[in-house]
């Protein structure tokens, strides 16, 4: 099974969210979404300052396998990016939820009413069960 965190909000395409301040939350993909894609070889995301609606592409994830979209789960605008993943892309399979979190987003509103509509960690369970 799978980790997942239960401070966490998560999007039904596998992205987690955790708010890190009054606007501000980071984002990276889940435990389950980084199994899936098998070894992670480099990471796109989009350069700081790029505005995207919850659902509008920010990037994608290159594996051995695949090649995965990254998804914004909220609407805001990219405020950093975690520059490690340039040399460490692998960084996402070992520590997705630490160390190879992808990017922070500023919303509009504040950030904890910004997750309200992601699913919860129980809810994301029931999902990748399915």
């Amino acid at each position: 099974m799978s980790e997942v965190k239960d401070h966490l909000r998560y999007s039904a395409e596998h992205e987690w969210v955790e708010v890190v301040g009054e606007r501000t939350v980071r984002i990276g993909i889940t435990d389950f979404a980084q199994c899936q894609l098998g070894d992670i070889v480099f990471v796109d995301c989009a350069a700081p300052d790029t505005g995207a609606a919850a659902g509008d592409s920010i990037g994608s994830i290159e594996s051995v396998k695949t090649v995965s979209e990254l998804y914004s789960p909220v609407a805001g605008t990219i405020a950093k990016v975690n520059a490690a993943l340039e040399l460490q892309p692998e960084l996402v399979n070992e520590d997705p939820y630490g160390g190879g979190w992808i990017a922070e987003l500023e919303v509009d509103g504040t950030a904890d009413e910004a997750v309200k509509r992601l699913l919860t960690a129980d809810e994301y369970r029931a999902h990748v069960a399915d």
